[in-house]
């Protein structure tokens, strides 16, 4: 009896051990599968995103599915799209992701074991959309400048290669996909600097900087993909900027060849259309001139950084007559939207190829006008870095020259020949007449040009959303001083943070609309960001924020069109 009951107290006990076991590998499933959909699933499906009616932040909208019916079969893979959807062709039109780099093995059978294993969710809680880590955009340039050289074919030392993916992964511990902390690719890159296994060594360039590892500690995370057939070759950072460059150069040589010189006097009212779409934007003629940036020290509410003041003499220039549209700006944004229309308005290939090769915004992971609307809204909450990227889509698009105007040129359209506190004059009375701001605007931004223009046809200089400039906030205008006091002429920009807006909006006090009104960006501004590293494409604070955009008469030359889409200093 007692063997008896010893055999039954050991089974039990396996029993119990095997459940347990069981019951942790279980647990182990969601974390993977909670990465995946965050990284690849929610920009489309959660949060305010809900594309064909699925969502996928909640267990319950997993089950219940969207207008093809359910996505989770509980316990049954084979009969759950969000399982079944992710190992079809990449080049099938019902893949998912739908774009751009599919998952990979690690990642598809982390879902299908999560799927047989009962989907377990844990805490119940909603899932929020992180930013996907792109290896080809954002992993193979680390890898490429700082690790290729040494582990490739024929010079693979330690016998490692991170040239071709199939040799990176069969290295034991090298990359262990959901494990940064298990994975010698970024593990070796955080350990001291004088430790002797730092990647890169000392001499070649480590310690890396944190925003890099971070990438790296990310895209491990997020199961490390790694797209088919995509080899890496060793690069210099020379290489790097050189692809910018050449970039530039592509759209520079449109420009030039689309430039018919105007006279300053014959300078007028520009209707224009980006190609291939439907949408407008018009620009109004801003003529030469002189006049005093800042404001002087007996101006009430004045801020110690409006001075000195400083005289500068301005060239003729084009500004839209008011700030960006979402119409606009998600041409941009979002490729989908400016391919909708080119099934029925013809394109240029070869402009559209060089056009196309312009980095633009991840998708985000919130809905961007935060509920204000869209429709003839201003875009706002973009980066500085994203504002420039604009302007030199829009520069590739449509063969003219655009960027951001320098903060001279915005004073001097504001101010429209005018040296009073406002474009209308000081009386603060008449605001509600010319602006959007906090005692009127309902608590949110407003349709542009609903309010009088000022002397030289702008809307909304003064409140509605700041407006980006070029120019790095030094606290004063000495640096300008230096620069020759001349309007094309900024402080160039030399870290993430301190690019300087202008003209108020619609959540500031009237003082913060005067014409000579500045405020310089800060990481406040990207304080709620979840993404690790911080998104360069999005401030989700600054829904106050926009930018507007110059078409200068004289055609600059390649360095200066260079120099003003790419700052240079957009990561953290």
């Amino acid at each position: 009896m007692r063997t008896l009951l010893g055999i039954l107290a050991v089974g039990i006990a396996a029993q119990t051990v095997a459940s347990l076991q069981a019951a942790d590998a279980a647990a182990d499933l969601f974390p993977k599968a909670k990465i995946i959909l965050e990284s690849s699933c929610l920009s489309c499906h959660g949060g305010e995103h809900k594309k064909g009616d699925l969502k996928l932040d909640t267990l319950a909208g997993a089950l219940k599915g969207g207008e093809n019916g359910t996505s989770l079969v509980v316990g049954n893979a084979d009969k759950s799209p969000l399982y079944g959807s992710t190992i079809l062709p990449k080049d099938n039109e019902h893949v998912m992701p739908p774009k751009g780099e599919v998952l990979g093995k690690p990642q598809t059978e982390a879902l299908k074991q999560w799927v047989l294993a009962g989907a377990p969710w844990p805490d119940k809680a909603p899932l929020k959309a992180i930013r996907r880590i792109s290896f080809e955009k954002d992993v193979k340039p680390i890898l490429e400048l700082n690790c290729v050289a040494c582990h490739r074919a024929d010079f693979a030392k330690g016998k490692f290669r991170l040239d071709v993916r199939e040799e990176a992964f069969k290295h034991e511990g090298a990359i262990v996909p959901f494990k940064a902390d298990k994975s010698d690719v970024y593990t070796s890159t955080i350990v001291p600097k004088d430790d002797e296994n730092l990647m890169p060594p000392a001499n070649k360039g480590g310690p890396l900087p944190k925003e890099t590892t971070d990438i790296l500690k990310e895209w491990i995370n997020q199961g490390a993909i790694w797209p088919d057939g995509m080899v890496l070759a060793p690069k210099k950072a020379d290489e790097v900027t050189g692809d910018e460059t050449k970039k530039s150069e592509e759209i520079y040589n449109l420009i030039v060849a689309a430039n018919k010189q105007v006279a300053a006097s014959e300078m007028a009212r520009l209707t224009n259309i980006i190609p291939g779409t439907r949408v407008t934007f018009v620009m109004a003629p801003i003529p030469a001139g002189e006049f005093t940036l800042g404001s002087p020290a007996t101006e009430p509410d004045r801020k110690p950084d409006e001075g000195p003041q400083i005289k500068v003499k301005m060239e003729p220039f084009w500004m839209g007559i008011h700030e960006v549209t979402w119409d606009e700006y998600e041409m941009f944004m979002y490729q989908d939207q400016e391919r909708k229309f080119q099934t029925e308005i013809k394109t240029d290939a070869a402009v559209d190829k060089i056009s196309d090769a312009v980095s633009r915004p991840t998708k985000p992971y919130v809905e961007m006008s935060f509920g204000m609307g869209k429709d003839g809204y201003p875009a706002i909450s973009m980066t500085h870095h994203s504002a420039l990227k604009y302007c030199q889509w829009l520069s590739a698009k449509t063969g003219q020259f655009y960027r951001l105007p320098t903060e001279a040129e915005w004073e001097y359209a504001a101010r429209a020949g005018t040296t009073t506190m406002y474009s209308w004059g000081d009386d603060p009375s008449k605001a509600s007449e010319y602006a959007w701001f906090e005692k009127n605007s309902d608590f949110k931004y407003q349709k542009v040009g609903k309010k009088k223009p000022n002397p030289w046809g702008l809307h909304d200089m003064h409140g509605n959303v700041a407006e980006w400039v070029m120019d790095q906030d030094t606290g004063s205008y000495e640096a300008l001083k230096t620069l020759g006091a001349t309007g094309a002429l900024y402080t160039p920009s030399k870290a993430p943070y301190g690019h300087v807006a202008r003209g108020g909006s619609w959540d500031d006090k009237i003082d913060k609309l005067r014409s000579a009104a500045r405020r310089a960006s800060d990481k406040s501004w990207k304080q709620q960001d979840p993404q690790i590293p911080k998104s360069i494409w999005y401030l989700t604070d600054a829904q106050f924020l926009g930018c507007r955009i110059v078409r200068p008469l004289k055609l600059p030359t390649l360095g200066e069109a260079h120099k003003a889409w790419n700052n240079g200093v957009e990561k953290e």
